[in-house]
């Protein structure tokens, strides 16, 4: 997709109905189902975080940045995601989460991003967070500086490649909710994308499909 096609679906993006748990499904091991109807959320009260969703342009052409995790003992290693985190006592809202992070991770600052719109939270069961993901955009060229510390590679995503139902595939593989399941997955630039990230994908996925 051009970057000046996506300009021009903007205001579209802003009014879009949002498909919501429709597109989370399709991105969802059916075990995550049954699991999501037994959780009581004020019982458990999650963490909470937030993400960016950032498009930008690279030669004329629109891109997603997507980062890949550093190894680390924990349950998101070596794993695929948007830059983002959890909310600290000093951000304002989940906007301001999601902005901070992007900073803190990728090194572009919040003055360079253009917020379009809230997307629909995901629930993460190990690591027990809500994540709230925020689609923005620059509309500059974008020069990454990844915290070493934190992100162990840089994907700069075409968004004409990941709207491609040729990279959606399905892998075996054990999770949290079962051992050897199949799992809905994005193949994208050798990277597996599934779980929340994936899901959150399927729903600006299917937005950006939607317009007109």
């Amino acid at each position: 997709m051009n970057f000046q096609t996506f300009i021009h679906h903007i205001d579209s993006i802003k009014k879009a109905s949002l498909l919501a748990e429709a597109a989370h499904e399709l991105m969802m091991p059916p075990e995550r189902r049954g699991l999501m109807h037994k959780i009581d959320f004020a019982k458990i009260q999650p963490k909470q975080a937030a993400v960016m969703m950032l498009v930008y342009p690279k030669n004329q052409m629109a891109h997603l940045v997507l980062i890949q995790r550093n190894a680390y003992p924990g349950v998101h290693s070596s794993q695929i995601a948007f830059p983002g985190g959890k909310i600290e006592l000093a951000d304002a809202d989940f906007t301001q989460t999601a902005l901070r992070e992007t900073h803190e991770e990728i090194g572009i600052l919040p003055t360079q991003i253009e917020l379009i719109r809230p997307f629909t939270e995901v629930y993460i069961p190990p690591s027990n967070f809500m994540v709230y993901p925020f689609l923005g955009y620059s509309n500059s060229e974008l020069i990454f500086q990844p915290d070493p510390a934190e992100v162990a590679h840089i994907i700069e995503l075409p968004l004409m490649e990941f709207l491609s139902d040729e990279n959606v595939i399905v892998q075996n593989m054990d999770t949290s909710y079962s051992k050897s399941i199949d799992v809905p997955s994005f193949k994208l630039q050798g990277h597996f994308v599934w779980g929340a990230t994936a899901m959150m994908l399927s729903e600006l996925k299917e937005t950006l499909r939607n317009l007109s």
